[in-house]
């Protein structure tokens, strides 16, 4: 008999406020009620309260198993209101008596782990069906279908493996490599202790090497192990499900490893991702999986350079006109947009705010982002040469001019850097001083906060 189950990640519940407005009806933020409402898509499916699609069954009927791949939340500590509403979901699966395996990300932990996380709480609560992997180690999990057995592999910090005096004086990379040979042995001793009989599952909350990242590539560099892809890639696997990236993606089909990716948008630089759960079927000598796209809410950025052509313009009249143009060709009806135009200081005023804000009423949110641009002669590299200095941000800048093809990620990175480098700064004035209170995020301007929600999320 095949056991079918159902994978999804990188929830982020109580994420992304700034994209959203209150809803007067019940004086919640819409986006968290958004992510409420996909979670709850989530385990209908779970529950068979609509039809699989092909090649499975169209039928409605349960799943055996749930997996869920780490980050229920942006930290370690959610507001009792965020945390009811992801504990009201899963308890619809252990009413079922569906198993459920949830495993620790590393918005999770408190502390790096030092400190437990936020869902310690169900295994301390003892609720049948469900299993928390805060700990590298095996799971035999019966289900209506027959038994399996899951691996959990949280996020890995160094203190997971290595103690303080065994990484003392090591580079980056020797102490990578150190993690790695520990984490061989762990793992190795688990996979022989494995039922050959019985169909096994790995759930890992990890960076593989071989995955596409985005922000959280930079982010993360240093503070967790990203795992080479053949250290995943065993005959006694049966299914590899994994979670922290956001983009949905498959890295190997025998045996599947796969991302199912975040099941909300959380902010701009997810536009264009689809977002959905895998389904997958364990069928004895091979498995089956189908991504399962979600209906969430669309992000949309339009993008508009005023700067060029100006001179051919005939009245200023005609940049307000192209910048509506654009909008009103959009998809933007009921998305979160952001308008990002470029154009010279001197047109500025011709652009009408009351304008664009009703050209924009289809929108569920929206932010305005003008870019002054001024005449300047296209930067040479720095000279980075021995005895001279530059400014790191300056150097971060011209080099990313210089490489068109990282144009995606060059918002990113620069907020990034930037973040870190206050960071940085402030932990050398006062090593009490949060990077969100030195910010002031609650007076800053709504891109402000969106960088800083991304720096916490990723």
């Amino acid at each position: 008999m095949s056991i079918r189950l159902l994978h999804f990640s990188d929830l982020h519940l109580g994420s992304g406020f700034c994209h959203g407005k209150t809803n007067p009806a019940t004086g919640m933020n819409t986006r968290f009620e958004d992510f409420v409402g996909t979670l709850t898509t989530c385990i209908d499916r779970a529950l068979g309260l609509e039809p699989f699609p092909d090649p499975f069954a169209p039928l409605a009927q349960p799943v055996d198993l749930v997996l869920f791949g780490g980050d229920a939340f942006p930290d370690a500590t959610p507001p009792p209101l965020v945390q009811d509403a992801f504990a009201q979901q899963f308890r619809r699966l252990a009413e079922a008596g569906i198993p459920t395996v949830m495993v620790v990300g590393n918005h999770d932990q408190y502390a790096q782990g030092q400190g437990g996380s936020s869902l310690s709480l169900y295994r301390t609560l003892g609720i049948a069906g469900m299993v928390v992997g805060d700990r590298l180690e095996t799971h035999h999990i019966h289900t209506r279908s027959g038994a399996i057995q899951v691996i959990t592999v949280p996020w890995l910090t160094r203190s997971t493996l290595l103690t303080r005096e065994q990484t003392e004086g090591l580079s980056l990379s020797a102490l990578h490599e150190l993690l790695l040979d520990r984490l061989r042995v762990v793992l190795e001793g688990e996979i022989r202790q494995l039922r050959p009989d019985v169909p096994t599952i790995l759930l890992g909350h990890l960076m593989v090497d071989a995955a596409r990242f985005g922000a959280e590539r930079f982010l993360a560099m240093g503070k967790g192990l990203t795992m080479p892809l053949p250290l995943l890639h065993r005959d006694c696997f049966d299914y590899v499900a994994l979670g922290h990236v956001h983009r949905h993606q498959v890295l190997d089909t025998n045996p599947p490893v796969v991302y199912p990716g975040s099941i909300e948008r959380v902010d701009f630089s997810e536009e264009k991702e689809d977002k959905g759960v895998m389904l997958a079927e364990l069928c004895g000598d091979r498995t089956v999986i189908k991504f399962w796209p979600l209906p969430v809410r669309s992000f949309c950025t339009v993008r508009v350079d005023l700067s060029e052509g100006q001179q051919d313009l005939k009245a200023p009249q005609d940049l307000q006109q192209r910048l509506l143009e654009a909008i009103a060709t959009a998809p933007i009806d009921n998305a979160v947009v952001r308008i990002i135009y470029r154009i010279s200081p001197e047109q500025l005023d011709s652009i009408d705010p009351a304008k664009l804000a009703a050209a924009l009423s289809r929108a569920h949110t929206y932010t305005i982002q003008p870019e002054l641009t001024r005449e300047t002669v296209r930067p040479r590299l720095p000279d980075l040469s021995v005895g001279t200095t530059t400014d790191p941000m300056a150097a971060l800048a011209t080099y990313l001019q210089h490489h068109p093809e990282l144009a995606e990620l060059a918002d990113d990175m620069i907020a990034t850097a930037h973040a870190l480098q206050t960071q940085v700064e402030i932990s050398d004035r006062s090593s009490t001083l949060t990077y969100s209170e030195t910010l002031n995020v609650d007076n800053a301007a709504p891109v402000v906060a969106e960088t800083v929600d991304q720096l916490r999320l990723l």
